[in-house]
């Protein structure tokens, strides 16, 4: 799964934005969590469309605001939460870092994964949009797939990271269902490094540079992540 991730350097994804939203007033995230406003692009180049969605899907169909942070490849298609929004709604998430977190025991370890070179990149997205009593909610879920082999001793899932030149070809609604599962693979682990990190980043509250920074141990029990 992806429970929490990092968009520190928003301004270095502008070339990839092509409305009038202006990443210049982005201020550094290093703690996005489930239920918070998060930066997706939904259309693809040269009319990209920038737009603030909140993580977690809501189907269209459902009768409560419930939603879905994740959606695991293997079932994009045929899982009803997520099969129309594969079809015809699906996004760019951008980041530069996530965390995951490896069980022991009781205990939890956060982890932090980001690049090699730290550039950011973009997570494959679908997204929906619910309404009722006049209300509307466009939301949103990371698609999920096999761990790699750097996130293996951590957990068994990472988000699916596209590579830049596979961006257009994921907005693009021309593209064919079978192609688009092509690409939801497990990123090359050799592009990405991680360390572990304080379970300051278990509060969503808290949201600073120091998360990220290096903590190989750390005294007294992990709080629930959410």
């Amino acid at each position: 799964m992806c429970g929490r991730f990092t968009l520190k350097a928003p301004k270095r994804i502008k070339p990839a934005v092509s409305n009038q939203l202006d990443l210049e007033d982005l201020v550094p995230r290093y703690n996005i969590a489930p239920g918070q406003n998060v930066l997706t692009l939904l259309k693809p180049e040269p009319q990209t469309l920038a737009e603030f969605l909140t993580w977690g899907l809501i189907p269209s169909w459902s009768r409560e605001p419930k939603g879905f942070i994740n959606a695991r490849a293997e079932t994009l298609e045929t899982k009803p939460s997520f099969s129309e929004s594969f079809q015809h709604r699906r996004c760019l998430i951008p980041a530069d870092g996530f965390y995951e977190w490896k069980r022991t025991g009781r205990a939890r370890q956060a982890f932090y994964f980001q690049m090699n070179d730290e550039a950011p990149f973009a997570f494959a997205g679908v997204w929906d949009e619910w309404k009722r009593n006049g209300n509307a909610i466009r939301s949103c879920a990371i698609v999920t797939t096999d761990a790699n082999e750097l996130l293996e001793p951590v957990h068994d899932r990472m988000p699916v990271i596209l590579p830049e030149e596979a961006w257009k070809f994921w907005l693009d609604p021309r593209t064919p269902a079978v192609e688009l599962k092509e690409v939801l693979q497990p990123f090359p682990a050799a592009a990405m490094k991680s360390h572990p990190v304080g379970s300051s980043v278990n509060y969503p509250a808290i949201d600073n540079e120091d998360l990220i920074k290096r903590v190989d141990s750390e005294p007294g029990t992990t709080p629930s992540l959410f």
